[in-house]
């Protein structure tokens, strides 16, 4: 009986011993494969970043106007007619487009165009009275006259100022009528092209000027030539 207890009892320890054993085994084996991802792989992580470049507005004038040698002569006596025109063409990749100012270098009064030789002699400036806007069609007077007037490629390029309803008024309606509305020049600048889109190709408009010299002018213009200086600003708008 002894020895059977006892023998029972060492088959029980062996028991207990391998159940142990596995145990452990098995712990050791799920620790393992917990940390074989993190052992294996590593951790992961994102970071986000820009890249940024900034495009420069430029607007200018890709073609600069021209000076204006006017057409043809003009008796100071029996008077007559003679026109010019000034073409420029400006690029822009403003979205917003740009528009253009010209002002007249006037050193004294309602007279832009002076002698070269004596600069008391002068053409007056178009009227009546030196107009804020273009008059329709070009109203001849008894004094010599200087005016300008603006055409563009595209109508909408044109300023308002420049267009007309289609019947005898200027600054209104959305007709560009070539020769129609005229205008006095002036020290102060005044918009002549006001465009609200991009012309990175380039968008042209052309000047055009008169003089009207009426037979038996009072005063009467001496014999020399006559010059005026304008200046054209291009702004963003």
């Amino acid at each position: 009986m002894k020895t059977q207890t006892l023998t029972l009892f060492a088959i029980d320890n062996g028991i207990r011993a391998a159940a142990a054993a596995g145990i452990i085994v098995s712990l050791l084996l799920a620790g393992f494969f917990l940390a074989e991802p993190r052992i294996s792989h590593g951790q992961s992580d994102t970071a986000s970043f820009y890249v940024r470049q900034t495009i420069t507005d430029e607007t200018s004038f890709l073609v600069d106007p021209g000076n204006v040698t006017m057409n043809g002569s003009i008796s100071g006596i029996t008077g007559g007619n003679a026109t010019g025109s000034s073409r420029f063409v400006v690029k822009s990749n403003n979205a917003s487009g740009y528009y253009v100012d010209i002002s007249f270098f006037d050193n004294a009064g309602a007279y832009a165009m002076r002698g070269d030789e004596d600069g008391g002699a002068q053409i007056r400036d178009y009227g009546p009275g030196g107009a804020a806007q273009p008059q329709y069609n070009f109203t001849a007077s008894t004094a010599a006259q200087f005016a300008y007037t603006l055409n563009s490629s595209t109508t909408l390029d044109t300023s308002d100022s420049f267009l007309n309803n289609g019947s005898n008024t200027c600054n209104t309606g959305a007709t560009q009528t070539f020769g129609k509305c005229w205008k006095s020049p002036t020290v102060t600048a005044f918009r002549v092209v006001d465009r609200t889109t991009a012309a990175t190709t380039g968008a042209t408009s052309t000047l055009y000027f008169k003089v009207n010299v009426p037979s038996s002018a009072n005063p009467t213009p001496t014999a020399q030539t006559y010059t005026a200086t304008a200046t054209l600003s291009v702004f963003t708008q």
